[in-house]
């Protein structure tokens, strides 16, 4: 894996990468956090993203392999059931916001049956679901009657053929129909894109415009070394940075949106026509030091970073049908915060990606 260059971008210079600390607001913010759980950094965490599988219908490059993709036994995935044991456990130390994420989320039979567990949960009050959007067409209906709140899809061009050289299956058409039932029903709906220099990076524009046509934000996300090709480099990166270049010689200055949270990931900006975009700059700019998420494995892993090695298993805690031992979950969760970094250090000369790809995790 190539080292990050300083130079990102061509003739445009984004800032230097620089690892995100947690600040001193977050190191503080700890007046209530005994029954919470919260880091050795006073990062408190109320995220959690939960996989439901690692299967996928397409083959995006900056995710899966084009090809022998080895998915895991459906045997071994935790059921929709240990699924909901496990967050009504953690929301009783202050998890309160589930994204749903793959794989393909969708590609599970009935994950319907998930979102209403999930909503009869007191704590929760927000359920989200990630998905590339192939599949919602024909499953929106049923998500938000399960009570769904909002839907974030990946939309990385609106060309056939680059869709099909970028996540090597044909399938736009189905992309675009399920963004547009999502949008004429009750959710939240966002849309996320990844830019590859090499492939869809004349793509930007159209993007935007595609989203503000329909009055939902777009979000940018950078290139992150978690391809299950190790093909990351820096040079295939665009950075928020000249994304930002990009968008505001065609469509004016871009003024920055306060931040919901100061967990988002994203930060986001507003167009002269009011359409929000949003930048994702996991690499270049790194927001660790605000992350309140922990992440949960199709087949029960806990992890404290999605850049992170170490891994937890309460797979067989979840078993158990007379009931969950919470003092025995909230001792592996707490072991799992306990080790996580201030940050996840992808600018550090001896920096290693971790074994799983992203669609292993969860994205």
């Amino acid at each position: 894996m190539s080292q990050l260059n300083p130079s990102i971008g061509g003739n445009h210079e984004p800032p230097p990468i620089a690892q995100s600390q947690p600040s001193a607001a977050t190191q503080t913010d700890t007046a209530q956090s005994g029954s919470m759980l919260t880091d050795k950094f006073g990062r408190v965490h109320k995220s959690l993203r939960v996989s439901v599988t690692d299967v996928c219908n397409i083959r995006c490059q900056y995710c899966m392999p084009a090809e022998d993709v080895r998915f895991l036994p459906r045997s071994r995935l935790l059921s929709y059931e240990q699924i909901a044991r496990f967050v009504e456990v953690v929301s009783q130390w202050g998890i309160r916001r589930v994204r749903i994420t793959g794989g393909e989320p969708l590609t599970r039979p009935g994950l319907e049956e998930l979102v209403r567990r999930l909503r009869r949960i007191d704590a929760i009050d927000d359920i989200a679901l990630t998905t590339n959007g192939m599949l919602l067409g024909d499953q929106i209906d049923a998500l938000e009657s399960a009570g769904l709140d909002r839907v974030n899809v990946s939309l990385d061009t609106l060309s056939e053929a680059t869709f099909k050289r970028l996540s090597r299956r044909d399938g736009i058409a189905q992309v675009i129909d399920g963004i547009d039932r999502a949008v004429d029903s009750s959710l939240q709906v966002k849309l996320n894109a990844l830019v590859l220099r090499d492939v869809n990076s004349n793509d930007v524009i159209d993007l935007v415009r595609f989203a503000a046509e329909r009055d939902i934000p777009m979000r940018f996300i950078e290139f992150m070394p978690l391809d299950a090709d190790g093909a990351w480099n820096d040079t295939r990166m665009v950075s928020g940075a000249e994304l930002r270049t990009q968008i505001e010689a065609e469509f004016g200055p871009l003024t920055p949106v306060e931040r919901a949270t100061k967990s988002q990931p994203a930060q986001e900006y507003r167009l002269p026509t009011g359409t929000h975009v949003g930048f994702i700059d996991s690499v270049s700019t790194p927001f660790c030091g605000s992350c309140d998420r922990l992440r949960l494995t199709a087949e029960g892993k806990i992890r404290n970073c999605l850049f992170g090695t170490e891994e937890w298993d309460v797979s067989d805690l979840l078993n158990d049908k007379a009931g969950v031992d919470n003092s025995r979950v909230k001792a592996v969760v707490q072991a799992c915060l306990a080790a996580k970094h201030a940050a996840h250090g992808i600018a550090d000369p001896d920096f290693k990606p971790p074994q799983r790809a992203m669609y292993q995790i969860g994205g």
